[in-house]
């Protein structure tokens, strides 16, 4: 069934208060399980590419390794070969994932 359809019926017939209170706890579930924790991911990026320097392993985007040459206001040059280095936009960069133990060997 349609959820529009059960809350219709569960609601009170004399008073619009009871539905009202249904959409406003249903967009409280919402924020709470989708937009609180997408804020909280995107602050963390936020704080990551605010501390980057030089040294620090990164992943583009587009899933290319590198590490971090120098660092400008919006730009961040990365060496991803031996003396390859490409100057990319900080929002383009991620934190790049510890390698595994079994990569090492």
């Amino acid at each position: 069934m349609n959820l529009n359809v059960i809350l219709l019926e569960a609601a009170p017939s004399g008073g619009g208060m009871g539905s009202m209170l249904w959409i406003i706890a249903i967009f409280a579930i919402m924020w709470i399980l989708m937009m609180r924790p997408q804020r909280k991911k995107e602050k963390e990026e936020r704080q990551f590419r605010e501390a980057l320097k030089k040294g620090d392993r990164v992943l583009f985007s587009g899933g290319v390794y590198g590490k971090v040459h120098s660092v400008d206001s919006h730009t961040v040059e990365v060496e991803v070969g031996n003396g390859v280095v490409l100057t990319v936009e900080k929002s383009m960069i991620q934190p790049a994932p510890e390698p595994k133990e079994e990569a090492k060997k």
